[in-house]
């Protein structure tokens, strides 16, 4: 489903201005801009990703590390989204407890004022915020990113992007004519890849390919757009790389 800027806005109760800056930032881009108009649109994938943004701002981070957080290569969406229903969890014992109390303090019983510690929600938050920094928000990779594209224009994004979107069709083809993954056509595209995010973004060691690799299956964001070019492509480019990388 495909959603205008302002239906979206209204869905994720996030302004418009809001959007446009995190547009600007990268944080959030549109699905589609329509070139005629210039009229963003979101779909379902921009619905998962504001989901990990209003996650991450429930728990205090930055706008800055939340950007550095989502675009580290090993970022791990679903150990993320698991970390965060602990927090969740945690936060709705609380507010059951809180509503037991004012239950009892209508009736005219004695409140235990303990009710009203909140430290281990907020020990188990700064954990986690601590964590999730440290793991995917100060990554070499990630330092190399910021320092490669930080003077990119929009249209340097695009391109940057096209470039990446153009080697994923080239292995929709190597698919389609029959190749296998381990084949040395696939490997070979293996290498353009990895060489291509070198040149344009961060020095891609085989650990990182390889986490990518993985994630171009696991995160069902990326499978559905890669798949844009063949059903079955994101897993043929997976298979690809981990026999690469063996």
């Amino acid at each position: 489903m495909r959603y205008q800027i302002k239906e979206f806005a209204r869905l994720t109760d996030v302004s418009v201005r809001t959007l446009h800056y995190y547009d600007e930032t990268g944080l959030l881009k549109p699905a589609f801009v329509d070139e005629q108009n210039g009229y963003r649109y979101y779909d379902e994938d921009s619905l998962a990703r504001m989901q990990e943004i209003l996650f991450y701002r429930e728990l205090d981070f930055s706008l800055k590390d939340i950007l550095k957080i989502l675009s580290s290569p090993d970022y791990d969406r679903k150990k993320a989204l698991e970390a965060q229903k602990d927090l969740m969890i945690l936060k709705k014992n609380r507010i059951e407890k809180l509503i037991s109390s004012l239950d009892d303090a209508v009736k005219g019983v004695k409140i235990n004022m303990k009710v009203f510690d909140n430290s281990e929600f907020k020990n188990k938050r700064e954990e986690y915020a601590r964590e999730a920094k440290e793991k995917w928000g100060n990554t070499v990779a990630y330092s190399e990113f910021e320092k490669k594209t930080g003077s990119f224009s929009a249209d340097d994004h695009k391109s940057l992007a096209a470039g990446i979107d153009g080697i994923m069709a080239e292995f929709a083809e190597c698919m389609k004519n029959g190749f296998t993954p381990d084949s040395n056509e696939a490997v070979n595209l293996v290498r353009k890849l990895q060489s291509y995010i070198t040149e344009t973004s961060y020095t891609c060691t085989d650990e990182i390919l390889a986490g990518l690799g993985k994630m171009y299956t696991g995160d069902e964001r990326f499978r559905k757009n890669i798949d844009r070019h063949g059903d079955g492509t994101a897993q043929f480019i997976s298979d690809a790389i981990e026999k690469y990388c063996v």
